[in-house]
Parts: C-alpha cells; sequence; structure tokens
C-alpha cells in the first residue's frame, strides 16, 4: 500500500471519528439503535449473551451440541480422520510421557508416566463421545502440575498421604466447577477477546518452541546435547569412555530441525503443482509430520545405529508406579528403604480416603486449597475453549462450556480418587486438532472445517493402547520428538494475528499484508497496541518463569479480561479496538459501513444526488439529509 493511500486511509478515519462522538461502552447483550453516522459505523458484538443461571445453560449447551450434531460427528470417517489422528497421537504422546516423568519426580512417583496415560486414554475417550466440544484436545499442563506438586508439599508438611489429600481436593474442586455450571460462571470468559486468547496462546507456542529448541544450559532441547556436563552425556560417558557428546548434539540436531522442516516441506505440497492431482497432494499434506517422523526415525535407526540417541524414558509395564517399602505405603522403595532387599508391593488404584494420619479435618481442610485449584482448572479449560471456538475458525456445531464444565468436574473427581493427575484442555494441541481438520485457502484464511468426534476419540485410544505396548515408544529418539514439538510451534504461529503484527515491525510498511487495520489504521497505532500486548505476554511468561509464584500464572491471564476492557479503551477508539481485537464478521461490517459511508460523502461533494440514494440503499442506512 502506497504511502498516499495510508495518508488518505488515515484521513478518513479521522475525519469520521471527530464529526462523531466516541461511541460509549455498551453493556454486553444490550440492543442499540444506529441513529446517525458513527453508529452507523460502530459496531458492537454481544460475547455474552442472556445469563443461563439454574442449570439452563447445561441443558442448553447438551440441546444445541451432543443432541444435535452427534451423529454427524460420529459418522464423517474419511482419510484425514486417520492422518489427524496419526499427527496428534504423535503429538500428544511425548508430552504425556514426559510430563509424566516430571509428576513422578514431583510428587515421589505417587503418580507418574503411567497414572498420565491412563488418565488422558480414558478421559480422551469419555469426552470424545459425549463432550460438548469434541475439537478439544485433553491432556496434563504446567499450571496443574504446579499446583499438584503445591498439594504434595501441603500433604507432606500435615503428615498426610498424598494421594488421600489430593483426592479430597479433587473432590472439592468437582463440587465447585458443578456449582460453576450450575449459575452460568462460564459467562465471565465469554468477556475475553482476542488480546486474551492471543497472549495465552502464544505463551504455549513459545514454551513448546523453547521446549523443542532448548540451550546447552536448560537440560532440555536440541541444544541441550551440547553440553557436555548434561545428566544424558555424563551417563553416556559413564558407560562408554569413547563417547562423543558432539557427535550426538549434531545428529540430534539434524534429526529435530530435519523432522520439523520436512513435515513442513510435504505440507506445502497440497498448494503447489507436483504430483498428478489434488488427491495425491492432499494426502501428503495429511500424512506430513506421520511421514517425516517415520523417514527420520529410519534415518537414526538404520543409517546411525552405532550413534546412542536419548529415548524416551518410558515406564517397564503397566502399573502404579508407586512401589510400597511396607503395607501401608507411605515410603518408596528402594530410594527410601534402601536396606530392605524386596519391596511389600505396588499402591492399589483405588485412594483410601478416610487414610487420614488420625487427622479427620482433612477433608474440611480441602476446600481451600481447592479454590485455588478451581480457578486453574477453570481458567485453564475456559480459555483455550474460547481459543477453539474463536470465530474466525468457522466452528459451526456450537460452544458448550457449562455441559464440558460438567464433565471436567468428572473428570477430576474420578482421576483423584484413583491416583491419577487432573487433565485440562491442552492449547497446542487443541490449536492443532482445529487447523489440520480445517480446509484453508492460499492466504491461510480458514474455508470450513470437519467437525467429528472420531479424531479425538482414535487420539486417546491409541495413548491408552501404548500402555501396553511401551517398549515401541523406544523406537523414536527423542530428537525426532522434539522435532514435532517444533513443528507444532511453528504451524500454529502464522494463525496467530500477535504473531503477524509482531512481524510488522521488521517490514516495509509499503509491504505490509492487506488487512483492515494495516488498511485503516496508522502505523505507529498499530505498533503500540502490539507493543501493549507484548507487555501483557512478558508479564505472563515472567510469573510462570518464577517458581514461587508460577501457580498464579493463570491468574494473570485472567487479568487480561478487565485490562482489556477498562484501560484499551483509554488508550485507543472503539473502531481501533475493533479492527484489532473484534470478530471477522463484526470487521467486514464495520470495513462495509465504512467504505459506504465514504462514498456518501464523495457524493454529496459532488452534488451526485442519485448515487447517494443508490448507496443509502445499499447499505440500509437511515441518515438524515
Amino acid at each position: 500500500m502506497s504511502t498516499t493511500e495510508d495518508i488518505d486511509a488515515n484521513e478518513t478515519s479521522k475525519e469520521i471519528e471527530n464529526k462523531t462522538e466516541t461511541m460509549a461502552t455498551v453493556p454486553l447483550g444490550a440492543a442499540k439503535e444506529f441513529d446517525n453516522e458513527a453508529e452507523a459505523i460502530a459496531v458492537t458484538t454481544d460475547h455474552a449473551g442472556e445469563p443461563q443461571r439454574w442449570g439452563k445453560g447445561i441443558i442448553r449447551d447438551f440441546k444445541r451440541t451432543v443432541g444435535t450434531n452427534w451423529i454427524k460427528e460420529m459418522t464423517n470417517f474419511n482419510q484425514k480422520t486417520i492422518a489427524v489422528t496419526l499427527f496428534i497421537y504423535i503429538a500428544a504422546i511425548s508430552p504425556t510421557v514426559t510430563f509424566g516423568a516430571v509428576y513422578g519426580r514431583s510428587t515421589n512417583n505417587y503418580m507418574g508416566a503411567i497414572e498420565l496415560m491412563l488418565a488422558t486414554g480414558w478421559y480422551g475417550m469419555f469426552y470424545a463421545i459425549i463432550g460438548g466440544m469434541p475439537m478439544c484436545i485433553n491432556g496434563g499442563t504446567g499450571p496443574v502440575l504446579t499446583f499438584q506438586t503445591v498439594c504434595f508439599l501441603l500433604a507432606t508438611n500435615l503428615g498426610v498421604p498424598f494421594l488421600t489429600f489430593n483426592a479430597w481436593v479433587g473432590i472439592w474442586v468437582g463440587v465447585y466447577l458443578i456449582v460453576a455450571a450450575f449459575i452460568d460462571l462460564n459467562r465471565v470468559l465469554k468477556y475475553a477477546t482476542r488480546f486474551t486468547d492471543e497472549v495465552f496462546a502464544f505463551l504455549i507456542i513459545s514454551i513448546f518452541l523453547l521446549d523443542a529448541i532448548g540451550d546447552p544450559i536448560s537440560g532440555v532441547g536440541m541444544l541441550s546435547y551440547f553440553n557436555p556436563e548434561s545428566k544424558f552425556n555424563k551417563a553416556q560417558l559413564e558407560l562408554d569412555p569413547t563417547y562423543s557428546y558432539l557427535e550426538v548434539a549434531l545428529l540430534s540436531l539434524v534429526l529435530g530441525w530435519g523432522t520439523a522442516f520436512f513435515a513442513i516441506a510435504l505440507r506445502s505440497f497440497r498448494t503447489s503443482p507436483f504430483f498428478c492431482n489434488d488427491t495425491v497432494r492432499t494426502s501428503i499434506c495429511d500424512f506430513s509430520i506421520t511421514i517425516s517422523v517415520v523417514v527420520f526415525t529410519c534415518i537414526a535407526q538404520f543409517a546411525f545405529s552405532e550413534v546412542p540417541l536419548e529415548e524416551l524414558n518410558v515406564p517397564p509395564a503397566f502399573e502404579p508406579t508407586f512401589t510400597c517399602c511396607t503395607s501401608d505405603c507411605t515410603t518408596y522403595w528402594p530410594d527410601q528403604c534402601q536396606d530392605q532387599a524386596e519391596p511389600w508391593g505396588k499402591r492399589p488404584w483405588i485412594v483410601d480416603l478416610f487414610n487420614l494420619g488420625g487427622k479427620g479435618y482433612v477433608p474440611i481442610l480441602c476446600a481451600g486449597p481447592a479454590c485455588l485449584a478451581f480457578v486453574l482448572v477453570w481458567l485453564d479449560n475456559g480459555i483455550t475453549w474460547h481459543i477453539v471456538n474463536h470465530p474466525s475458525n468457522k466452528l459451526q456445531h456450537g460452544e458448550a462450556y457449562n455441559y464440558d464444565t460438567c464433565l471436567a468436574s468428572i473428570n477430576v473427581i474420578v482421576n483423584g480418587l484413583i491416583g491419577c493427575p487432573w487433565l485440562v484442555a491442552s492449547t497446542v494441541p487443541c490449536i492443532l486438532h482445529v487447523t489440520a481438520m480445517s480446509n484453508k485457502s492460499k492466504d491461510g484464511e480458514t474455508i470450513n472445517i470437519q467437525e467429528s468426534r472420531l479424531t479425538g476419540f482414535f487420539v486417546h485410544a491409541l495413548i491408552f493402547a501404548t500402555i501396553f505396548a511401551l517398549n515401541l515408544l523406544k523406537v523414536l529418539p527423542l530428537a525426532v520428538l522434539y522435532g514435532v514439538f517444533l513443528f507444532m510451534g511453528l504451524v500454529a504461529l502464522p494463525g496467530q494475528q500477535f504473531w503477524q503484527r509482531i512481524l510488522l515491525f521488521f517490514m516495509q510498511p509499503s509491504k505490509y499484508t492487506q488487512t483492515p487495520y494495516t488498511k485503516y489504521m496508522e502505523k505507529k497505532r498499530i505498533h503500540l497496541y502490539t507493543v501493549v500486548e507484548l507487555c501483557f505476554f512478558g508479564l505472563v511468561l515472567t510469573v510462570r518463569e518464577i517458581k514461587t509464584i508460577a501457580i498464579a500464572f493463570p491468574l494473570m491471564t485472567l487479568m487480561c479480561i478487565p485490562a482489556r476492557v477498562y484501560m484499551l479503551p483509554r488508550i485507543f477508539t472503539n473502531w481501533e479496538l475493533l479492527l484489532v481485537d473484534g470478530d471477522p464478521d463484526d470487521i467486514a461490517e464495520w470495513c462495509k459501513r465504512k467504505e459506504n459511508f465514504a462514498c456518501i460523502e464523495n457524493a454529496a461533494d459532488g452534488g451526485d444526488n442519485a448515487m447517494m440514494e443508490d448507496v443509502h440503499q445499499d447499505a440500509d442506512l437511515d441518515f438524515a439529509a
């Protein structure tokens, strides 16, 4: 866009802004008539609608999702179903196993990879069959892991068995979630806009990218192998004095980056002229990550079989992680009873709710920490649901916040009773699932989406089945899985408007991609909005990285909602906020009305009454003479 056009667009926007008074904040759900030019151009959105309290929202959600679209979503099996199932399975199994290992270290092995795989498998299949928003993928997340680690420390300090304490907290959280669904508390989440969604999504995507790439100090990621003092390198050097860490580091780097970029290259074939027909190109695109993982795993296993690459650390068998020294299962064998030759056995699967260590007040005490846990689970789910249901994703089968909150309560209560981690909607797998099931234009805009329950069910069924074939996971080098993480982050980035606006800092203005905000807003105003969003992103990221307060990071994300509602309107005009933070349909309506109003002004300036009449009729606006 030329500089002259920029100036003209800005002058037009300023002229309209000066002619009309600034639009006052309209209560959500309130109707507003268009009395003049300003209100004809201003478009407001009803984000929250009417409250659906006393359980009405649960019934409404069930009727418009499961009750309306269940058969269609359970019978739309096709090639894409298979391809996306394999992709999301590969994307989900690695973090499930690695998160499970972290659970083991954080809870003295009361919970581990087996427990997380079991929880992910059963609840994922359950949710895929009867959930209200089947495009969501559930799994373990950092905030929930952090909270359950805090629960372990609290239980240890109180002298109460951790699994009993955790189960009672889970029961209280389940009760709070049911109450929240009953009174339609989820209506608050619908005040969230793209601003909040992007801060949260960009944070999760950044974590995936940083964990995949890593650094020589962090101990995770492809670059961690370049540190000769890393845990893996030291262990290998003890086994083999001739071990070369640089050899492993370079091969891991090639495998990781190769997996990611080969998959991205295969995805690009969908819009390329290569191969004989569109069916072949679509198949290559759909199975891109699966093909890439197989290719680079074969390269590692056959071409470089002598190089000792790191593998996933998987449990040996399907059984509880905690091995008991004695029948009370309060000490872990062999770490806490090294003089004992044989363990007593594994902990039972069902948690004893009344093993309170003589402290009968514990069930009531657990109601306190459960309040914070409720906020974490509610926010983690709610914000991810909001991202998935953004209008730009073109989902047509409806949302079910209240109904799915009830299902989340079942997940928390049941997993607490069997000593497994709680699950929430996992942001990046959800974004990838929606993206993979979408048909997009060459510009990356979603044309339509296949909404199906089958992919979610098959993904979690495979995770559950993997429990009985754990050794198969050892075939995959960890570097290849880091490449999958890198691919997930890189594929999710282009769909974020936040990322697109960050790139504008480094672009020539006349080369900006044509969007409503680049067309009508001044460049400095776009950059100012991006800087504000970067500040909130930095604040949330900082809180998450400080371990002592990391548990509060979803609360910081929640603070983006009042900041957007009360702070940003003091910095930006309503029409500017609409262009960068509004729903696509509202933005399109604003642009249409603005262009029509500009035509009316031009016709008035030229004295062309006939043109004015035509534009009035086309725009369906009642302007004063």
